[in-house]
């Protein structure tokens, strides 16, 4: 584009420049050339160089001046081309997003059919808490919507997510299953056996929680699912929690705990379904 601003000033000034010079040198060729009659016979020598040179000239103005305008109409084009393809990208996002959504409404129809006793809501994550030492986020539903402070939230496939922490008229905040604030009754093993989940910071910041404070007795093992017992009235009983990825052993090997890794990504949710109601057992 700088060069087409240059020649569209300068141009004219150019091809003057170049005419002059083919003259100047027509005139000395026909010099040094002794023809006799210079200037009798100086417009026929002067008129073959001069045409040339004044055709070579308009020939090479007119290809650059072609080529800039060429260079325009492809750069519109390619603009157009990247116009429409951002259009259709955003199309295909938007298409993804539509049936990613509709997916998980049908995994929640679903749940619902076995959960009649739930008053669900669907909520989107609007934001994340931005410490380092809790993992919480806010949701785009609030009081306005039937929420109240300690609703269970969960996924369309029924696996826990956390619990509403504060609540304004159209947002709320939840703390996640692994926040280390956070504490759940819950059953794991064949023989379900009680036992207490709690957060931990270490746990945390790798995406687990722990599974503590076990009943006497009990014996638990990698690959045992965690279920919600439904004791304390907040949260419904049989919601899955997680899997034990390891046993370990604490207080000089007196006790055993698990840790847990939760049945939901956490970090890669966008949607979470709240329970507003249950019938409690």
């Amino acid at each position: 584009m700088k060069l087409k601003h240059y020649l569209s000033k300068y141009g004219l000034r150019m091809a003057a420049v170049i005419v002059v010079a083919a003259l100047l040198v027509g005139l000395v060729s026909g010099a040094l050339a002794g023809r006799a009659g210079f200037l009798r016979s100086s417009g026929q020598a002067l008129s073959a160089p001069l045409q040339r040179a004044t055709s070579a000239v308009l020939s090479w103005v007119e290809s650059i001046y072609g080529a800039l305008y060429e260079y325009d109409r492809l750069a519109e084009e390619y603009n157009k081309l990247k116009a429409e393809n951002a259009r259709l990208r955003e199309q295909v996002r938007s298409v993804t997003q539509l049936e990613t959504e509709n997916a998980r409404y049908r995994e929640l129809l679903g749940f619902r059919e076995k959960h009649t006793d739930f008053d669900l809501a669907a909520a989107k994550i609007v934001s994340w808490d931005a410490s380092n030492y809790t993992s919480a986020f806010t949701i785009s539903s609030g009081s306005a919507d039937g929420l109240e402070l300690g609703d269970c939230v969960i996924t369309e496939y029924g696996a826990l997510v956390g619990q509403i922490i504060e609540l304004g008229g159209d947002w709320a905040t939840v703390r996640s299953v692994i926040d280390v604030d956070m504490a759940v009754g819950a059953l794991v093993g064949e023989y379900s056996y009680a036992g207490m989940v709690t957060g931990e910071f270490a746990l945390m910041k790798r995406g687990q929680t722990r599974l503590a404070y076990l009943s006497s007795g009990a014996q638990i093992f990698e690959g045992d699912e965690v279920l919600t017992s439904g004791k304390g009235g907040s949260f419904p009983a049989d919601l899955l929690i997680g899997v034990i990825r390891e046993v370990r052993t604490g207080d000089g090997g007196q006790s055993t705990y698990g840790i847990i890794d939760p049945a939901c990504d956490v970090e890669q949710l966008s949607q979470v379904f709240i329970i507003r109601d249950f019938t409690r057992k």
